[in-house]
């Protein structure tokens, strides 16, 4: 570990370097993606959340009604802009957003938009997944980064999301 001196103080120490813990996998549903063409920030298409499941530090139903609003950029890569809503078995609400990126050679991305089965090691897909919760024995998932590696399926997008240390 590095250090550096301070002007006027004593030694200082360089921030830790971040790793990845495991933290949680998510499999989202999704519904018929409603285009909404070309509006100011881009193409804008909008994938209503059906359903799903969180399994891992927690346990929960992706309830229907939330959405992905992507903006499919020219270069034909895809922002990503979700946010909905999981609930426990004890009744609990846990409310993820994600914000990310899915971006490959134009074919592939082609292949992904009609709902073909793609290799996930052709394209590039991660995300940064923020948690809120007013369960307070999950209140810990509130205090960490997270981020996550994912797969666009036909009618899903499943990923394993990673706690930053």
């Amino acid at each position: 570990m590095s250090t550096r001196r301070a002007a006027g103080r004593g030694a200082v120490t360089a921030p830790p370097v971040p790793g990845l813990e495991e933290a949680f996998e998510v499999e989202v549903r999704l519904g018929a993606p409603a285009d909404h063409g070309v509006t100011r920030a881009g193409h804008r298409r909008v994938v209503p959340v059906v359903g799903g499941r969180v399994t891992g530090l927690f346990e929960a139903d992706i309830l229907p009604g939330g959405a992905d609003w992507q903006v499919v950029r020219p270069d034909g890569a895809i922002e990503i802009d979700t946010r909905y809503s999981a609930r426990t078995a004890d009744g609990g609400h846990v409310y993820l957003r994600t914000f990310g990126v899915r971006s490959g050679r134009a074919e592939v991305l082609e292949a992904l938009l009609r709902g073909d089965a793609v290799d996930p090691s052709e394209y590039y897909f991660r995300l940064g997944v923020r948690l809120e919760t007013s369960v307070p024995a999950l209140a810990v998932l509130e205090q960490s980064v997270f981020v996550a590696s994912a797969i666009r399926e036909a009618d899903r997008v499943r990923y394993t999301a990673y706690r930053v240390t």
